[in-house]
């Protein structure tokens, strides 16, 4: 986590403090002082440290300066208390970064400060609404944040997937910067680390794209969200399957580690209910609903209200039609627990179709594998000859690459499902796509694999939506 220090006692200082609450990543941790506390609804606790003091005390700042920080912005009134406010800073920290808003016009002679000259902004904003000038990227449109620019970081999950298998649904790749020059995004061109890629889409969706790019191995499950999602039916599933469903989920929430909310609905046995309650604890939550409201309407304010990134149900939940429909809408991933141990699990597989939505989902893959300790092994008809197939198998070998982990392809010209059913235990991780939420009965002489996946019911799986 990056700490950042903001000194402000301005207008301007308030607008981009407010900003910055937006702000898409949360990887830094502000600390703000203020000469004269003002309340930000909103504001994260864990990511916004607020002080009341004044800057120009060399005391009270040389206190706060004791913890690293790799930048600080000054945004203040007078002239005096900026040239005052950096001298203390300098005194404690000699060569920490500053940026400080200019409304003077000093002149730069510290190659560690940046001051951004307000008139010069202004001056550059009006002459974007002359006639027959071309403005600036930044101004280009509404003006909020329909276009971004993005740098694709080495480890990010973008890197080496071909645009055509990058689901763009209300955003686009527009152009590719690489090496200095522009780069027409085609179907078959590959993204490479440190591209620049211009993007444009609506600026909701392009916050999640932007976490989506910035995400390294090691994250999920993000960008999906944040938390671990336990859904339990007691219509559905019996006292036995409950508890092991139970001791699985927390065997997972521990592996991850991160935040596991337990939400039962339709409740009825009271002895079961009072030994899921005793799970509460500072990092597992348990609800039991007795709101008379659907149980969709609930399902989808808590995956708000939570930040959920993965649904673990058992396999009769999503046996069912309504539910799994439910899962699909929510565009989440979902785990799919069986009745197998899932402490031994050792390996994960998928399997190679025609269309290329394992590649959509392939950092994905390679991520809960890598955090899991899990082997990978691509399974691929070899009776059925696909270039997306390659492109598929070629970008595995690149993530296999980039994140030193060795994965194995089986070449087979039988079924592989069939050939999976005879392994002990595996968790098989494919995409979640339309055809899976519909009626099982409409496959049954399909020979897509994906729309067969429930051949495997009796193994734990991932389906991992393809959009973001």
């Amino acid at each position: 986590m990056k700490k950042i220090l903001i000194i402000s006692d301005s207008e301007i200082g308030r607008q981009f403090i407010e900003r910055v609450l937006d702000t898409y990543t949360s990887d830094n941790v502000y600390y703000v002082v203020q000469p004269k506390a003002i309340a930000f609804e909103n504001a994260n606790p864990t990511r916004f440290k607020f002080f009341e003091f004044d800057p120009t005390n060399l005391y009270k700042l040389s206190n706060l300066l004791k913890m690293e920080f790799v930048q600080s912005i000054i945004a203040l009134n007078d002239l005096s208390d900026v040239e005052q406010t950096i001298k203390n800073i300098r005194t404690v920290k000699k060569q920490l970064r500053l940026i400080v808003l200019d409304h003077w016009g000093f002149e730069n002679r510290d190659p560690s400060i940046l001051y951004v000259k307000q008139n010069e902004i202004m001056a550059s904003r009006l002459l974007d609404y002359l006639p027959n000038v071309p403005v600036t990227a930044k101004n280009v449109g509404l003006g909020n944040g329909e276009i971004m620019e993005v740098l694709v970081p080495f480890g990010s999950s973008f890197v080496y997937r071909h645009i055509g298998a990058i689901e763009q649904n209300r955003w686009r790749i527009a152009a590719i910067y690489r090496n200095r020059e522009l780069l027409l995004p085609t179907n078959k061109r590959m993204i490479h680390p440190n591209d620049l890629l211009l993007l444009v889409g609506e600026p909701t969706v392009l916050k999640s794209v932007y976490r989506a790019i910035k995400r390294e191995l090691g994250q999920f499950p993000e960008p999906f969200g944040s938390n671990l999602y336990l859904y339990i039916d007691m219509f559905k599933e019996d006292q036995k399957n409950i508890r092991d469903l139970l001791r699985r989920a927390l065997f997972i929430h521990k592996s991850f580690k991160h935040k596991l909310y337990i939400k039962v609905f339709n409740p009825s046995d009271i002895e079961l209910l009072w030994a899921i309650k005793d799970l509460n604890s500072m990092s597992v939550h348990v609800e039991i609903n007795y709101q008379n409201l659907p149980i969709e309407t609930i399902f989808k304010n808590d995956m708000k209200q939570y930040h959920i990134g993965l649904v673990m149900a058992s396999k009769d939940v999503f046996r069912n039609y309504i539910a799994r429909n439910m899962l699909y809408s929510m565009r989440l991933p979902v785990l799919k627990i069986a009745n197998r141990s899932f402490s031994r699990l050792r390996d994960s597989v998928a399997i190679l179709t025609e269309n290329r939505d394992l590649e959509k989902v392939s950092t994905t893959v390679f991520d809960i594998s890598s955090q899991m300790g899990f082997n990978l092994e691509l399974f691929n008809d070899t009776n059925e000859t696909d270039t997306n197939k390659e492109q598929v198998i070629e970008q595995f070998h690149n993530l296999a690459t980039i994140f030193s982990k060795s994965i194995k392809v089986t070449t087979s010209e039988g079924n592989p499902i069939r050939e999976l059913r005879h392994k002990e235990n595996f968790l098989q991780l494919l995409p979640f796509t339309q055809k899976m939420a519909e009626r099982q009965i409409f496959s049954l002489f399909s020979t897509d694999s994906e729309k067969l996946y429930y051949k495997l019911d009796d193994y734990h799986q991932i389906f991992i939506p393809v959009q973001i």
